[in-house]
């Protein structure tokens, strides 16, 4: 049996945030922005990030409380860092940037 943040089958949102938070800085390590070649070496962090935020996603509540605001605003937290990972990920084929 393992402890609570690690068990999968338990919510959260110490284990989500890690997760988003530890992918977006293993992208900001593997992309050597804005001299990366086009790789798909940032596939990885951005799953990962995708994980983490289904995984805050499961640990809304069906009543608003603070908790419910302060999960959201992780969730938003969240959707900031995938876009951040996917511009990493992506600017590098648009050729049309430059």
């Amino acid at each position: 049996m393992l402890p609570g943040p690690f068990d999968i089958r338990h919510r959260s949102l110490l284990r989500a945030t890690a997760l988003v938070l530890g992918s977006l800085l293993a992208s900001l390590l593997l992309a050597h922005w804005p001299d990366d070649p086009p790789s798909f070496k940032l596939l990885a962090p951005t799953i990962v990030a995708f994980f983490g935020t289904w995984d805050t996603l499961r640990c809304l509540r069906a009543r608003w409380s603070f908790y419910h605001g302060a999960v959201m605003i992780l969730l938003y937290v969240d959707i900031m860092v995938i876009s951040m990972i996917l511009f990493l990920f992506l600017y590098p084929w648009g050729n049309w940037i430059k």
